[in-house]
């Protein structure tokens, strides 16, 4: 690996700095100590920032030459509503909040490309450090745009990077086109008539309703969608009843439904409603249908993704740089790719061992109570965004 020296020098107290941010983990738009730090450290740098976009996001600006060119780099600052497991020093001091994403890797990583960015200059153009809140679920990147991200910091692509549990450290992933799912969710309540369990008869039951829709709306995914298409319908909770004896007047269902493009979702959205009213109907019964859209699919630029994949083949090795395959997670990335060209990118993060004393007993995988970001990933994430706004920005270019 060619990485940046300089860099790697200042790994151990970057590193130092992510286990603080990893013991202080705080919630979406909550990420006030979070900030304060990147804040105080950029200040410290001489980078200028503004903060607020997002409630608590926090942009710093770079600036070299005389060029018109602009780069963004973003990383997410917010941790997961989970109780962690591990014991070692830098552990969760929040109870019921928890680093288990990596985002305070990230944030680090962006961290050490600022410090050296800062005094090594080597470009001509802007580079616009967005630090931003409320990834987990808060769309916090829909609200730096809301506010105005892209009209006061206006750049010309946008970039950003997640690590990736069970590769092997040192290599890269990319690719053009959708590399994560759009995430959305309903929630449906069928409405019967409640009655005596032993008298079925004098009752609408809701429930048999209710298995019948679960499997109905499958057929949406192996009849509807054309087969080469994506999508995934999970019905992941049902509620009714309160008594072993009792038919219930209700019955809920909830889910998420993932797909990779937005007319494959249109579908489903349509015909879910359609199979849910006509059933109902058929059943001498009446629904409420929600059906709420939180994050769409994560769509990579062609030209970006390729520029993206150069940059990281001059620091690994072409074959280090592998194909991304496309995960049904989704990420709210992709506001700021609808808005912009751009690249979303995942970095190995190893599989585990580097947690090689006081970890809890599960793997080390995303939204896994004995997750740890891995300390190693720094300096070769940090190197890769400075390769890359060089590479952007190059003076000349």
């Amino acid at each position: 690996m060619k990485l940046i020296d300089s860099i790697v020098t200042q790994t151990a107290g970057m590193a130092a700095v992510r286990r603080e941010i990893h013991a202080h983990p705080e919630l979406c738009f909550k990420e006030v100590h979070t900030a304060d730090l990147v804040a105080s450290k950029l200040t410290e740098w001489g980078i200028p920032i503004h903060r607020g976009l997002g409630q608590t996001g926090v942009v710093g600006i770079v600036k070299n030459g005389t060029s018109s060119r602009a780069i963004g780099l973003r990383a997410d600052m917010d941790a997961l509503p989970m109780q962690e497991l591990n014991t070692f020093a830098h552990v969760s001091t929040q109870p019921g909040k928890m680093h288990a994403c990596g985002h305070d890797g990230h944030t680090a990583m962006l961290l050490a490309a600022a410090q050296h960015l800062a005094v090594n200059r080597h470009f001509d153009g802007t580079v616009y450090l967005i630090f931003q809140p409320a990834e987990e679920g808060g769309g916090g990147a829909r609200e730096m745009i809301k506010d105005g991200l892209f009209e006061q910091f206006p750049m010309d692509a946008v970039f950003g990077m997640h690590n990736w549990p069970g590769a092997e450290v040192g290599q890269f992933a990319v690719s053009p086109g959708a590399v994560m799912a759009s995430s959305n969710e309903f929630k449906i309540t069928l409405r019967g008539k409640g009655g005596h369990g032993a008298m079925p008869h004098n009752a609408i039951d809701p429930v048999p309703v209710a298995c019948q829709l679960v499997q109905a709306f499958q057929t949406i995914i192996s009849r509807n969608i054309k087969p080469i298409d994506a999508g995934v319908i999970s019905v992941t909770m049902i509620h009714a009843g309160e008594a072993t004896n009792v038919i219930a007047n209700t019955c809920e269902l909830q889910g998420t439904v993932r797909t990779f493009s937005l007319d494959v979702l249109d579908l489903i959205e349509q015909r879910m409603k359609q199979i849910t009213d006509h059933l109902c109907a058929a059943f001498a019964m009446t629904c409420d249908f929600e059906f709420k859209r939180n994050y769409p699919p994560t769509v990579n630029s062609v030209a970006e993704a390729e520029f993206a994949r150069r940059v990281m083949a001059s620091i690994v090795g072409a074959d280090q740089v592998t194909a991304q395959e496309p995960t049904m997670g989704a990420e709210d990335f992709s506001f700021m790719l609808q808005a912009k060209p751009g690249c979303y990118a995942f970095i190995a993060n190893g599989d585990g061992t580097h947690r090689d004393m006081g970890h809890g007993g599960g793997p080390c995988m995303l939204h896994n109570a004995s997750y740890d970001f891995n300390d190693e990933l720094i300096p070769l994430g940090a190197t890769y965004w400075v390769r890359l706004v060089q590479a952007w920005l190059k003076t000349g270019a």
